[in-house]
């Protein structure tokens, strides 16, 4: 067994390192990702992340470990869900994709944090008001209704209200000036939009939060769990992004794969306090979710091609 405060040492040492890693070594320069090279990387952060799994199998046991692989698979698959805000801001903003990466290392590097204080706020909340299991099962429930409702075609960034607040109070370039964050037209200095596009993404992926904390949470309140298989889930993020942005159409029943887990576990939050399902099952029904969802999208995917064949 490893001391709790060494998991953490070693976790801090590790994450730190992988980071410094990505930056200074994967991607140095503001430079378009390849999917090659992007495919490589994501393969690099799955791999790493299964085997901090193996580390805490190692150091915990076989419960913990099935709960961190369970909280992974759920935050990747909902990470999954919001390559398609990606999308729909980059377009927006017109960032060119040399940019793209840092824009995601930025708001990826926020959002890290600001999910540490989230998860200890909702682990707070479950261990001392016991009522807020049923909050939080009815939010995913609700959560998983809008998701499989969602219309296609995104949202209108015009719209957005982190847009239009940015808007408000800062003048806004629309100039990118080789990537930087503020520049100066006219002798006023201004924010590019690339400062923009990491500003409305940090605060969408906050709300992202929201629906997928409680998510975990209904598997395990072991902050620990609950924390390294966040941050592993979405350091692969922006890898992913460049691997499948081109094929993320294909993924059809993508909404509704993730709605069915988001019932699934909010369900489970709601009896939990009257029974507990065990966390073996728990993975077993995600992971059969997962394979459907892909299975499914793949067929439906090859049906349509003919149709739209000359």
């Amino acid at each position: 067994m490893i001391a709790e405060d060494t998991l953490w040492l070693i976790f801090i040492i590790l994450a730190v390192s992988l980071f410094v890693l990505d930056l200074c070594v994967f991607n140095r320069k503001n430079e378009e990702i390849t999917t090659k090279k992007a495919v490589l990387l994501s393969a690099f952060w799955i791999s790493a992340g299964l085997l901090f799994g193996l580390l805490i199998l190692f150091a915990r046991g076989a419960e913990s470990a099935t709960e961190y692989y369970a909280g992974y698979l759920i935050e990747l698959m909902m990470s999954v869900d919001n390559l398609f805000v990606f999308i729909i801001v980059f377009t927006y903003f017109g960032v060119p994709y040399k940019y793209q990466h840092k824009a995601l290392f930025l708001g990826i590097l926020g959002a890290i944090f600001f999910r540490l204080l989230f998860i200890f706020a909702g682990v707070q909340l479950l261990e001392n008001f016991s009522f807020m299991a049923y909050v939080f099962g009815a939010l995913l429930i609700i959560t998983a209704v809008r998701t499989m409702m969602k219309k296609e075609g995104g949202t209108s960034m015009e719209k957005n209200i982190f847009v239009r607040a940015c808007r408000k109070f800062m003048k806004v370039s629309d100039e990118y000036d080789e990537g930087k964050f503020f520049t100066k037209k006219n002798g006023v200095r201004m924010a590019t939009p690339l400062l923009v596009t990491v500003i409305v993404l940090e605060l969408t992926d906050i709300m992202f939060a929201i629906d997928s904390i409680p998510a975990i949470l209904a598997i395990t309140r072991d902050m620990f769990i609950v924390y390294t298989s966040n941050v592993f889930a979405i350091l692969g993020l922006r890898s992913m992004y460049f691997a499948i942005r081109g094929g993320l159409s294909s993924l059809v029943y993508l909404k509704y794969g993730l709605g069915a887990i988001l019932v699934f576990v909010g369900t489970k939050m709601l009896v939990s306090q009257y029974y507990h399902l065990p966390v073996m099952i728990s993975l077993a029904v995600i992971l059969m979710i997962l394979t459907v969802t892909a299975v499914l999208s793949v067929i439906m995917t090859k049906r349509r091609k003919p149709e739209g064949s000359v």
